[in-house]
């Protein structure tokens, strides 16, 4: 059975996440003291005992899921399951970092700077109000492109996310995206609806984050990854450090290709796909794309408990 890694983004994060693992586990415990340390500050208190609207702030979120992730991984580790038995390992946009961590392209602690680096220039790299996404359900990733197009006028509207058949998000400036709310729905949208997110992501509005990253990843060492990366840029296999590192640059204003991505490691032979870390959206992605997947979240003790068994 062929099996692939794979790991969620923004929008999975909740207060307490992860700490059941670091009280079960201290290889996952030691996970949060390393992005604690690398961003000198206190993190895990945050995720453990904080608020839910400061963890939810992008350069904080980012973090501090690739940290619930990376203690879920060691935690499997520690039960004899291993990384390097999967064919492939793969990330919804931040998820991406933490699959290349996962895979011992970046370190952790690098890692996690990055992703507050890369979380506070999404952030700033559109004033708040200024831009939005939106889910529109029901309609292929082609039709939303064409609606996207159509709601444009002037302004930007990007395809960002084709998260499965039935569901695309879309990206740009407010108005645009409002525009193309209304569209969808006269086009037959089953649902179309504005996320409760704080910037545009994976649109060109996010220029100037990419220009940071680049330089931010230009001080970083990315070495090949124990496993190939399904890219999100790409929907395809790569194991390139540098393709890796304008990949990571290109992803900030390119499409999540999930849809793609994952009828790509089924196309390889690719059976079964756990995801590690909070919450269960790319299984229930997973499921709408390839039924012949069986998908499996993992975030908790009690999940590693149930594989074991």
């Amino acid at each position: 059975m062929s099996r692939a890694f794979v790991f969620p983004g923004q929008g999975a994060q909740t207060i307490g996440m992860g700490r059941d693992l670091a009280d079960q586990y201290p290889q996952a415990r030691a996970v949060f003291e390393e992005v604690d340390e690398a961003l000198g500050e206190k993190l895990s208190a945050l995720i453990w005992e904080g608020d839910s609207d400061s963890l939810t702030l992008t350069q904080n979120a980012q973090p501090a899921l690739m940290a619930t992730s990376i203690a879920a991984l060691r935690a499997l580790e520690a039960e004899g399951f291993s990384v390097a038995d999967a064919a492939f390992v793969a990330g919804h946009s931040l998820g991406e970092y933490s699959a290349l961590a996962a895979a011992g392209a970046i370190s952790v602690a690098d890692t996690a700077r990055l992703l507050r680096i890369r979380g506070r220039a999404m952030q700033e790299a559109v004033p708040v109000g200024v831009g939005a996404m939106a889910a529109i359900l029901g309609l292929d990733f082609d039709a939303v492109t064409e609606v996207a197009k159509e709601a444009a006028q002037g302004d930007i509207c990007q395809a960002a996310n084709d998260n499965d058949p039935a569901q695309v998000v879309v990206s740009g400036h407010k108005a645009a995206v409002e525009r193309a709310v209304e569209i969808a729905k006269e086009k037959g949208a089953k649902r179309a609806l504005l996320l409760p997110v704080s910037a545009p992501f994976h649109c060109a509005l996010m220029e100037p984050a990419a220009k940071v990253m680049a330089e931010a990843l230009d001080d970083v060492d990315i070495l090949e990854p124990s496993v190939p990366l399904v890219a999100n840029v790409r929907a395809s296999a790569i194991t390139d450090p540098t393709t890796i590192r304008s990949l990571l640059v290109e992803q900030v204003t390119g499409s999540v290709r999930w849809r793609e991505s994952v009828a790509y490691m089924a196309s390889e032979g690719v059976s079964e796909i756990w995801e590690i870390g909070a919450g269960k959206a790319l299984c229930g992605m997973v499921r709408r794309i390839e039924r012949s997947i069986e998908c499996t979240a993992i975030g908790s003790p009690d999940d590693i408990a149930k594989l074991k068994a």
